[in-house]
């Protein structure tokens, strides 16, 4: 192995795909400036203990770590910005008691890629709205993800909706233990009913309940489904809450391509609520996840309502539109000094200028002007 070569799925970006990202990104920044979310920029480095991996396996085993020589004390490279922003409302921002609209645009880093396409690299983007509990703040930031996918250009979206809250009440009212509802949620993802009840089963819970985790992984598709949902599961007030939220948020969007999956659980394990994510039918995965993280401040000595979403924005690049390098002017070398005050007006003005120094070669690329001195003026001809 070369000595300069990187670790696997991490990459360089050359500069076609560098121009696309940083022009979707100032896009998208832009757009949720003017829905009223601030930019923060958090650290790439904190005290592990700090980024939440001590209350997310997860998330624990995405972070990597090292030992800061200055302190002895072990650090952690962000594998989540999201738990950085919740510190920032929490701590720094503790004088408003109010709403905090926050936005964010930066690289985390994982010890593993979270698939055989991902980078270990990602460069997350989001927003996350603190200090509101209803279903209003979901359906703004369900709006604000399916408008930045569009910024973005992915095409035919599907907007897919689930509640982890419904899990929580039904392994809350069967007392399951926590390590019980972690291999039930575990469980889920395969959508094996059977393998669900089998489990169940062994720890002999009443058939109420094992009727209830049964029927879980089975309720997905289309808006029917909550329907379903509501003869199906125990009546309980969460669970009943749960339905509501979720039919309020197909009713918003009421225009879009809807699939509803009440067993789909892959989050972290700070979301307490209303989950949504994005797809596409070009992309195997979910191309924007998000969802409600109640109470995740706690940690940090504010606990609030939240919401917010992210998305990677390097798995988006096939979709950007390309973006055509800026067209430069020629100055040869020997004409730099004589015409330095034109250069930087030129440049001030957003021109690229260009100094060429093998004027002889003739070979310089990506201009299409150059700067002369003629008719004892500079001017610009074309090349």
């Amino acid at each position: 192995m070369q000595s300069w070569q990187l670790p696997e799925y991490i990459a360089d970006i050359l500069p076609s795909a560098a121009r696309q990202l940083e022009s979707a990104k100032e896009q998208l920044l832009a757009l949720y400036r003017v829905h009223g979310y601030e930019l923060v920029s958090p650290p790439l480095l904190e005290y592990s203990q700090s980024l939440l991996t001590r209350i997310d396996e997860g998330l624990s085993l995405k972070t990597i770590r090292v030992v800061d020589q200055l302190s002895g004390r072990q650090l952690g490279l962000r594998a989540d910005i999201t738990p950085q922003v919740a510190r920032i409302d929490a701590h720094l921002l503790s004088a408003n008691s109010g709403v905090n609209r926050l936005c964010y645009a930066g690289s985390v880093l994982h010890a593993r890629p979270d698939g055989f396409l991902s980078t270990r690299e990602p460069l997350q983007i989001g927003a996350e709205l603190y200090g509101h509990a209803g279903i209003e703040s979901d359906i703004e930031l369900i709006d604000l993800m399916l408008k930045s996918l569009a910024v973005v250009n992915v095409p035919e979206l599907t907007l897919s909706l689930g509640h982890i809250g419904i899990f929580h009440a039904l392994a809350k009212a069967a007392n399951l233990e926590a390590q019980q509802a972690t291999t039930l949620l575990q469980l889920m993802q395969a959508k094996n009913a059977a393998a669900v009840r089998e489990r169940v089963q062994q720890w002999q819970l009443p058939e109420q309940w094992i009727n209830a985790f049964e029927a879980l992984p089975t309720l997905y598709g289309t808006q029917k489904v909550l329907q379903t949902a509501m003869t199906t599961l125990p009546d309980l007030p969460e669970i009943c809450e749960a339905l509501q939220q979720l039919q309020h948020i197909c009713t918003a969007f009421a225009n879009h391509n809807i699939f509803i999956d009440i067993s789909e659980l892959r989050v972290d394990n700070y979301h307490t609520g209303l989950l949504f994510a994005a797809y596409s039918a070009d992309w195997p995965d979910a191309l924007a996840r998000g969802g409600r993280y109640d109470g995740l401040g706690k940690y940090f000595g504010r606990s609030r309502p939240a919401s917010g979403f992210s998305f990677d924005l390097r798995d988006l690049i096939g979709h950007l539109p390309p973006v055509e390098k800026l067209r430069g002017i020629r100055v040869s070398v020997h004409d730099a000094t004589a015409a330095k005050n034109e250069i930087e007006q030129l440049r001030s003005a957003g021109e690229c200028v260009i100094i060429d120094y093998t004027p002889e070669s003739n070979n310089i690329k990506g201009c299409d002007r150059q700067l002369v001195w003629q008719n004892q003026q500079w001017q610009l001809i074309p090349l």
